[in-house]
């Protein structure tokens, strides 16, 4: 078996790669259900929009469950502590996963004007709402979450949902929008046809180029404005989960370090820059594979930025410092790492394989057409 510190590395990375999938995958879900009221105007071009993504959104929620599931099993004391801490937020987003199959089937069980517009607006809602929160979730952990470990380990949530709504989750939440508009924008100017490929074009380069500028004044705010974390005594990375056992300071710029101590990280941040930038211009000039490959690598710098800045902590506390939570220390077993190790390793490849099989049998666009033929089998 391996040792435990290198279990622990393992699934930390192993989180983030669902994370990333999750972001990459129903973000275009998400991105195409903002882009709804705005790329398409008619009937015919609505359904073309929600038939890009209809056979492949579910699956795409995978990565969540995954994710949710992976925090659960490997770092309880974090699903407790966010789970707990967001539930508002939390409720906030499932609301919006459960307002997106209920609008897809919905607006068609009526060929009625005004039925349908208003499950399109609630369509449009399902994939705002989640973006937004997303985003906002990451931007307040940067900065702290106001928690703390009472006696028996119980924990106690300082905060409230108007709390998360502080200026700089807010611009993390905006990050989070316009990277999903891109990553949306890239994937219906692909599987859309004529003029719903063409505004989602038009739509994906200018979040791309937003989301640029947007990650770039995130940077600048985190090197100048955000007190980072940094664990100032000896950790044990094959020791107990013990949160109490470590001393943590906070200070301008700390969430830096890490670039630093570990040069390659940067490519993290380079990747969500460049590949932005490659995605609008793709975007633009009408390359939808490299579009959509560019948006996706932009997609994945930004969430590891996020990791590869904050190692090794999970969720930092802006009330107890010394009781936040770290890859160290937030952990479940060893043997309980190892099981889990092994199932993923066993487990993955499958998902992994039956996407590529779905996305490789529904490959190419979705035509207006189609749709008119087969209306039978279309949303």
């Amino acid at each position: 078996m391996l040792d435990y510190g290198t279990l622990r590395v393992i699934w930390w990375a192993l989180l983030g790669v669902l994370l990333v999938g999750f972001a990459m995958f129903d973000g275009f879900d998400l991105g195409a259900a903002m882009l709804h009221p705005f790329v398409a105007r008619k009937d015919i071009e609505r359904r073309v929009v929600i038939n890009a993504i209809g056979p492949v959104w579910e699956g795409n929620q995978v990565w969540f469950i995954l994710g949710g599931g992976a925090i659960f099993a490997a770092w309880p004391p974090l699903y407790s502590a966010s789970f707990s801490g967001f539930y508002l937020a939390m409720l906030l987003v499932l609301i919006g996963f459960i307002l997106r199959p209920v609008s897809i089937v919905f607006r068609g069980k009526m060929d009625n004007p005004r039925w349908r517009a208003a499950w399109d607006w609630i369509f449009f809602v399902s994939g705002v709402l989640p973006s937004l929160l997303f985003g906002v979730a990451f931007g307040n952990v940067l900065l702290g979450v106001p928690f703390h470990f009472a006696a028996g380990l119980r924990f106690t949530y300082e905060g409230d949902l108007l709390g998360l709504l502080r200026p700089f989750p807010l611009l993390c939440g905006a990050i989070s929008v316009s990277m999903l508009l891109m990553q949306g924008s890239a994937w219906l100017a692909g599987k859309g046809e004529g003029e719903v490929a063409a505004r989602a074009a038009r739509i994906g380069a200018l979040a791309a180029l937003t989301l640029v500028a947007l990650f770039l004044a995130a940077g600048l705010w985190i090197a100048v404005g955000v007190d980072g974390y940094r664990i100032d005594s000896v950790v044990d990375p094959a020791g107990p989960s013990n949160p109490f056992g470590k001393q943590v300071t906070r200070g301008a710029g700390d969430w830096l370090l890490n670039y630093a101590r570990h040069p390659l990280s940067i490519l993290a941040p380079a990747a969500g820059l460049v590949g932005g930038l490659i995605a609008a211009v793709a975007l633009a000039a009408g390359a939808k594979r490299v579009a959509l490959l560019a948006s996706s690598v932009a997609t994945a710098g930004v969430v590891t930025t996020a990791g590869f800045s904050m190692f090794p902590f999970l969720l930092p506390s802006s009330s107890h410092p010394n009781e936040s939570l770290t890859v160290w220390d937030a952990s479940s077993s060893q043997p309980t790492l190892g099981l889990m190790l092994a199932a993923a390793l066993f487990f993955l490849p499958i998902v992994l394989a039956y996407t590529s099989w779905v996305y490789y049998v529904l490959r190419g666009p979705v035509t207006e057409t189609a749709i008119e033929r087969g209306d039978h089998s279309y949303y």
